[in-house]
């Protein structure tokens, strides 16, 4: 059961009612708490007890990392609330199944499923006392009016989740909107509720910009937070230039509730909740993996996970003024970094999403919708869709013109282009605009 008072102590810490002056301050309290947390867990979890052997807590950082994979493995020993993998992926599967995602808790634990981008789907478990916390946090960090002015969120999502719906407080409206309906239907409904926030991934929101230019979408909400996919460069543009506003974004994954934007739109880490140690891949630009441990969650514990994604790191603090760390873009997944032969070296360059996303950007306005896919032979098949159906072949040309001029940045050779159609459909997968395949 949620319990009010818990929400609103959460609402009110994360606003501001803990405060520290510096940096400095901020990481020691998160490493007493981390210690504290991991004294806890080694006591509660069969699993972190045997992997971190005899380390102490104090020394946690040279704790093994874990990940997806090792956590899969581990599930029934690792969590703390005695359900088994096989118990929650039965009861996950069947909400998803039917629909229906009001039963899906065992013992008070809300079980589901990550959406996954690889097929590799991920497990979560979080009990009443963490959702409620989770709800506190969420309302504090992304609520435009605060706590106690009205608001109607639409949420899209492929699930639904008892932990979604805990957002439902007070003057607060929530209607769950399934990305697997047929879009007609959804614009309908969006139509009758008329919400004033929208969460919803990227290729969703772009569906929904359409629908607005059309004018089959006629109000424009307060606030839109993109979820579940990589904000690309060029739909955010989109985006913002069609509805006049920010577009704010969540990161958030099976592994907890990892960043926010501000009200200047820039992501903070959520370093109140959470620890991440920065494994950088590319100092010069700021790259790194976040190895993350989230000392506020204890049914399934999440401690130095190593997580499969890109950040950059901000090259300067925000104006906002907060001492968590800002991120200039989550750029997507390790595995989607590509890969050329270098000129002159028998080696490999890593190729990163952003540089070729920005590439393709830049070689026309007309380009509404692209994706890069580097299949495992190295070749590169690269979709385009353009507002005017006459340049295709010139918008091709100029895409393979800056391609050419980034291999050339990068002192590498560019692999075989072929071109093929855009068919792309929002919904039933998650879209990523730069991928690698290895077939």
């Amino acid at each position: 059961m949620s319990n009010p008072v818990r929400i609103v102590t959460h609402y009110a810490l994360a606003r501001g009612l803990r405060r520290w002056r510096t940096r400095a301050q901020l990481e020691h309290w998160q490493e007493r708490r981390v210690i504290r947390h991991v004294e806890r867990i080694r006591v509660q979890s069969p699993f972190y007890q045997k992997w971190w052997g005899d380390l102490n807590a104090s020394e946690w950082k040279q704790f093994p990392q874990i990940d997806k994979t090792v956590m899969m493995q581990h599930f029934d020993t690792l969590n703390t609330v005695g359900i088994t993998k096989e118990e929650a992926l039965i009861l996950a599967g069947e909400s998803e199944d039917t629909r229906n995602f009001k039963q899906s808790s065992i013992q008070g634990v809300t079980v589901g499923l990550s959406s996954g981008t690889s097929g590799n789907r991920g497990i979560f478990l979080v009990s009443d006392r963490e959702q409620d916390a989770w709800t506190g946090t969420v309302l504090a960090k992304l609520l435009p009016g605060g706590l106690w002015k009205p608001a109607k969120i639409a949420f899209f999502l492929r699930a639904n989740s008892n932990l979604y719906e805990s957002v439902k407080r007070g003057k607060l409206q929530f209607q769950y909107f399934d990305l697997l309906e047929r879009v007609d239907v959804l614009i309908e409904r969006m139509k009758e509720y008329q919400p004033t926030v929208w969460v919803a991934p990227p290729s969703m929101l772009r569906i929904l910009a359409d629908a607005y230019q059309q004018g089959r979408l006629t109000h424009v909400p307060q606030k839109i937070i993109s979820v579940a996919e990589v904000l690309d460069p060029l739909d955010r543009k989109v985006l913002e230039h069609v509805f006049g506003q920010t577009v704010h974004q969540v990161y958030q994954c099976t592994e907890g509730f990892l960043g926010a934007t501000c009200e200047h739109g820039t992501i903070h880490l959520n370093e109140d909740i959470v620890y991440i140690e920065k494994e950088y891949i590319d100092p010069a630009t700021r790259r790194f993996v976040p190895v993350i441990t989230d000392f506020s969650r204890t049914s399934q514990p999440i401690i130095r996970y190593r997580l499969n994604d890109i950040l950059t790191e901000a090259a300067a603090p925000c104006a906002c003024g907060s001492l968590f760390t800002a991120i200039e873009r989550i750029e997507g997944r390790c595995d989607d970094t590509l890969y050329f032969s270098h000129t002159y070296e028998k080696k490999a360059v890593s190729v990163f999403p952003d540089f070729i996303s920005r590439a393709v950007i830049a070689a026309s306005p007309a380009i509404q919708h692209y994706r890069v896919v580097q299949r495992g032979s190295g070749m590169l098949e690269v979709s385009i869709r353009i507002s005017e159906e006459e340049g295709q072949e010139q918008a091709q040309a100029a895409v393979l013109q800056e391609l050419g001029k980034l291999a050339g940045r990068l002192q590498c050779v560019l692999p075989e282009v072929q071109f093929v159609p855009y068919t792309f459909e929002a919904g039933i997968t998650k879209l990523r605009r730069v991928e690698r395949r290895l077939d």
